[in-house]
């Protein structure tokens, strides 16, 4: 067993709360669907909603879909922001269709929001965050 020490990349340094933000991993997911030169989006626009799984469009990768999709997912532990929409399109991961752009907004959202995270204020008083683990 080692100690890695403070959990830094997850958790930084602040005498005011607690942020919890994956910056560097969203990052990752932005460059993993090469949408690195792409407009990033500051806000949603729902396109979630436009996917429609009846239509018969032309597939595509579905192995490239289903890891953006599982990424994605990876992301909303902490952007629960994000959690309706990539829900939504994690229903189309069995036969992914060109229809299924929402996907590249979703991450163009990621993108222009990369510092976006759950933050906990600091309790007053002796507040202690306790965590358990298996």
């Amino acid at each position: 067993m080692s100690d890695p020490g403070p959990l830094s990349f997850y958790l930084p340094p602040d005498d005011s709360g607690i942020t919890l933000r994956q910056t560097a991993y969203a990052k990752r997911v932005v460059e993993l669907a090469g949408l690195t030169d792409r407009n990033p989006q500051s806000h949603s626009n729902g396109g979630a909603a436009e996917a429609e799984p009846r239509r018969m469009t032309e597939e595509v990768d579905a192995m490239r879909y289903r890891r953006l999709v599982g990424s994605l997912r990876y992301l909303v532990h902490t952007r629960p922001d994000l959690a309706f929409s990539v829900g939504y399109v994690s229903r189309f991961m069995q036969r992914p269709t060109t229809e299924h752009v929402p996907v590249k907004r979703i991450i163009r959202y990621v993108a222009g929001t990369l510092d976006h995270g759950l933050y906990y204020p600091r309790c007053p008083g002796e507040a202690h965050l306790v965590g358990y683990g298996d």
